[in-house]
This record gives C-alpha cells, structure tokens and sequence, in this order.
C-alpha cells in the first residue's frame, strides 16, 4: 500500500484535513523534542545546585554558585529571595543582623511569599506550549475522523451515481478516506503520551520547589538562630 498514492488521489477536502493534521503533528513534535531538552536541562543544573546549596551555609558563595545554573529554577528561585534580603539589609545599615529587626516575622513571612512567587513563574515557564500538546492529543483524532466521513460519503455519492455497489468499486474511496483517521491517530497518540510525561515531570519539579522553599526558610531561620547565641 503506498500512502503517497492515495493521499496525491484523495479530494481537495480529504487534503486540507491532512495539511492541518501534519501541521499539528510537526508542531507537537518540535516541542516535544524542545521540552526534553529543557528538562534534561533543569534536572541537571537543579541537582548540581542542591549540592552547592546543602554544601554551604554563605548565601554569597550560593549566589555566585547559582549564576553557572540558569536552568534550574531551584537556582532561579534562590535568586530571587536574595535579591529581596540583600537591598533590605543596605536600606537598614543600623541593624547589625536580622535579629535587631523588631517586624522579623513580617520580613520571613515576606521572604516566603517571594519563594511562592518565583516557582509560580518557574512553574508557568515549564507548562509553556503545553496547551499545544494537550490540543493535539484531544483535537487530531476528531479532525481525522471528519476527513474519513468526508470521503466515505465522497464514495458512496460516487457508487451511487455509476450504479455499482461491487466492493472494488467501494474498497479504493474508503481506503483513501481511511488515511486521514490514521494521520489523526499518528498525530494525536504521542502528544497524548508526550503531554501526560511532560505533566508528571512539572509535578516532581514543582514538589522540589516546595521543598527547597522549605529548607531555604529553614537555611535562614537557622542563620537569625545562631545570631542569637
């Protein structure tokens, strides 16, 4: 059977279906491709970051580590909770540490919200163009399967205006009607199976990012603490 064949026999209708369909199916695999890039990036730069982090309690020395990992958003959120504490601390040269500052409840409660704020982002930027997935997986089946009934009912018009209903007569307008609910199938099953791997991978990132923020605000509560002794 040579696809080639009965797409270059198929109608002008039958065509369109298949141009939209390779459109969905060229997009969804270059952001397939594109997102697993980027998440064997941000893996890589975010374990090389923990380690830096859990390997030293100075947020200078974190923050010059931070800069070699653009990807992670680990590194990305750390950033931004230190650009928050270091222009407080210039505003406030009179305190000798965070201990002297009598709202410090307010200012971690504050620190935390900036945490929240940077994964929401981070978060956002990994589900970019996850819709196009999700729209392709949901989408293709139904505009393949419109082009297959487009061309069964092109047939059996076509059967009926010779007078023959003999399957070799049938048979050839089905089976070119029949492509474009594979080319739908094609289309739809990997950015179904792309799309549910995609999600489950942002589920683990954002769990990371949970804790991380958890153990930054432990980081610098640990750090006000022996200010205390």
């Amino acid at each position: 059977m040579d696809i080639a064949v009965l797409v270059a026999h198929s109608g002008p209708v039958a065509k369109i279906v298949l141009l939209v369909l390779l459109f969905f199916s060229v997009g969804s695999w270059t952001i397939i491709l594109s997102k697993w890039r980027m998440f064997r990036r941000v893996e890589r730069d975010s374990g090389k970051f923990l380690s830096s982090f859990k390997g030293s309690e100075n947020f200078s020395r974190i923050r010059e580590a931070s800069r070699k990992f653009r990807h992670s958003p680990l590194a990305n959120m750390f950033e931004e909770a230190y650009d928050r504490l270091v222009p407080f601390l210039r505003e406030n040269p009179g305190l000798r540490s965070l201990r002297d500052y009598p709202r410090l409840p307010e200012f971690l409660q504050g620190m935390n919200r900036s945490l929240q704020q940077a994964s929401l982002r981070e978060v956002s930027r990994l589900e970019r163009y996850m819709i196009f997935l999700a729209t392709t997986g949901a989408v293709t089946p139904f505009i393949g399967l419109f082009g297959t009934v487009w061309g069964i009912i092109g047939a059996f018009h076509g059967i009926g205006a010779a007078g023959s209903a003999n399957i070799a007569a049938v048979a050839p307008g089905i089976s070119e009607a029949l492509v474009a609910t594979a080319a739908g199938l094609a289309a739809a099953v990997p950015a179904v199976i792309a799309y549910n791997y995609f999600v489950n991978r942002i589920k683990l990132i954002s769990s990371t990012m949970e804790i991380f923020s958890l153990e930054f605000m432990n980081l610098l509560e640990h750090l006000i603490f022996l200010e205390k002794q």
